[in-house]
């Protein structure tokens, strides 16, 4: 399905979704991707409930086989030097969608994304954010229309505790990247329901 491709993985500070989508890794190797994982600061040196930095990177490292990409030098050639053949940025906080849709580029991952499109190849988003119909909601409406951009399908995980809350079916990941490689589309539904 993505035999050959190269696929970078970003990750940025959204902890409580690590333990879903870091073993999902998996998923694109078994359909003959390599990932690139790419990490934000915050991953890099945060120590939570759900683990340490270097705890995460050990994990990652081991699925892809590949060093982790931590610094914005490092990640600046996935530009013409380097190019991957879709970025996938999951979980994507409310902070990083913020600066990457006011074009801001203060981390590596938010680097190796700029660089993505700039070669006019895939980003895509896995959004996990408390604020993404509040204050974040006009920034997922601007990426929502960008071109070269594209989203794992998302929903309200909890809207009756956290109502502006949304966050990406994670499981359809490597179908979401498929659709933006293979035909330069949507994965759809991209409106999803997590409780009836």
């Amino acid at each position: 399905m993505l035999t050959g491709k190269r696929i970078g993985l970003g990750i940025t500070a959204s902890h409580c979704t690590y333990e879903d989508v870091v073993p999902k890794i998996q998923n694109f190797i078994d359909v003959g991707a390599t990932v690139i994982p790419i990490i934000t600061h915050s991953v890099l040196h945060a120590a939570t409930r759900f683990g340490t930095g270097e705890e995460w990177i050990a994990k990652i490292e081991a699925l892809t086989g590949e060093k982790v990409i931590s610094s914005i030098k490092e990640a600046e050639p996935f530009g013409p030097s380097n190019p991957l053949d879709a970025m996938v940025i999951a979980p994507m906080t409310g902070n990083s969608i913020s600066k990457f849709a006011n074009a801001a580029t203060d981390s590596p991952v938010l680097m190796a994304a700029k660089a993505t499109l700039r070669n006019g190849s895939p980003v895509v988003l896995g959004i996990s954010t408390n604020d993404a119909l509040g204050l974040n909601g006009i920034n997922i409406m601007k990426l929502l229309n960008a071109k070269n951009i594209y989203f794992i399908p998302f929903g309200q995980d909890a809207p009756q505790t956290k109502p502006n809350s949304l966050i990406a079916d994670f499981d359809q990941m490597v179908a979401t990247v498929h659709a933006a490689i293979t035909q330069k589309k949507q994965l759809q539904p991209l409106l999803i329901q997590y409780f009836k």
